[in-house]
């Protein structure tokens, strides 16, 4: 039996692909094999040896303690792509609020003077809406910051819209490139990017190299009236700039998902409460993918989407499973090998990957592993944790 510790309101739609005679998922299991979450922040949490896996149902990990969880074997899931229509969406609202000055429109027939006569309230009405004249999507060149899931989707939206669009993402993957349409042109860098769009939205993730990703100095060259989305993360953007260069005119609106005081009670900045993922759909998909990876990966030791490990998928086939994380180095799987040859045990099938400063290995053994042999590989030199599936 295999026991989920869940944080936060998961939604049932993928707590419900756990088979009840197999798992055991609940917010008070205190010594789980894995931990499902959303937003919660696990940075002051310690874990159990027990734990094994952590999936975060989207995309975002700066909740989770990456490096920890790394040194204790613990493999950490997002679920990449299974939010991205809904963000894609949001960022469709953003432009159009911002190119048709909807939100402002808005608040101005919420104020309206209910007591008026028919006549006067038309009037004012009709006065009223030549303040929120506003531009057409169509034609406009929108530039998007990071291609994976999300990007692409706001991409291809956009191109549908009749704009043209731009990306840049210098870690662009393979897969990612070829759901890329050849319509997207490519910017070598920011500054170009920023200086060719009227319309920019990010949607890179929150690390150390995307802190202040845009900022003052590439700001500076970009198109002046320029409209910046940002659905991402809220460090990704520099507040200090984006204020001063709505004060100069280069910047016409920004849309954030990400309030803070300091953008408050500007007009030209529409805020909104972090509602990216915040669909039913979104969350059901969520849940869906993390279940799913969390189960595969306690059955059969195989890994995908994983921010901190290697991907990596084994068919089963015969026999029984046995799984090791190594640091990196030379001679660890050799090692592991040459013991179970003196054990006399048959290797049926075997994979192994490597990311980074982790290795991970999948062995099919014929017989059922003793402790002794799994005793044997964690006393390897470099192996810091075993499973047995």
């Amino acid at each position: 039996m295999h026991s989920i510790r869940t944080y936060n309101a998961i939604s049932p739609t993928g707590l419900s692909l756990f088979p009840s005679d197999s798992y055991h998922v609940d917010s008070v299991v205190g010594e789980p094999d894995a931990i499902m979450l959303r937003s919660h922040n696990l940075h002051q949490e310690s874990f159990p040896d027990k734990v094994k896996a952590i999936a975060r149902c989207g995309a975002g990990v700066n909740n989770i303690p990456i490096e920890q969880c790394t040194e204790q074997g613990i493999v950490v899931f997002n679920t990449p792509g299974a939010n991205a229509n809904a963000v894609k969406e949001l960022v469709l609202a953003g432009m159009l609020m911002s190119s048709r000055n909807l939100s402002t429109a808005a608040e101005f027939c919420q104020n309206l003077d209910q007591s008026l006569a028919i006549e006067d309230f038309n009037k004012l009405v009709e006065g009223g809406k030549k303040r929120f004249v506003g531009s057409e999507l169509t034609g406009k060149t929108l530039g998007v910051i990071g291609l994976g899931a999300i990007g692409a989707n706001v991409a291809h939206a956009a191109l549908a819209l009749g704009m043209k669009v731009v990306g840049y993402d210098p870690v662009l993957s393979v897969d990612a490139a070829w759901r890329l349409s050849s319509e997207v042109e490519r910017a070598d860098n920011l500054p170009s990017l920023l200086a060719r769009c009227d319309f920019v939205t990010v949607h890179v993730p929150a690390n150390e190299y995307t802190v202040n990703m845009l900022n003052a100095e590439n700001l500076e060259q970009a198109k002046r009236g320029l409209v910046i989305l940002n659905f991402a993360r809220g460090t990704i953007v520099e507040e200090n700039a984006i204020v001063s260069e709505i004060e100069s005119g280069r910047i016409h609106r920004y849309v954030s998902d990400f309030p803070s005081a300091q953008l408050m009670g500007r007009e030209q900045v529409i805020l909104l409460p972090h509602l990216g993922a915040s669909t039913g759909e979104a969350e059901d998909n969520c849940a869906q993918m993390a279940a799913r990876q969390l189960m595969d990966f306690l059955e059969n030791g195989n890994i995908k989407n994983s921010v901190n490990f290697p991907e990596i998928h084994l068919s089963r086939t015969e026999g029984h499973r046995i799984a090791f994380a190594n640091d990196n180095v030379p001679k660890v799987l050799s090692t592991v090998l040459a013991v179970l040859s003196d054990m006399d045990i048959n290797v049926i099938d075997m994979l192994n990957k490597s990311r980074g400063e982790i290795a991970y290995t999948i062995l099919d053994v014929e017989h059922l592993p003793t402790d002794d042999l799994i005793q044997a590989i964690e006393n390897i030199e470099h192996v810091f944790h075993v499973n047995v599936f």
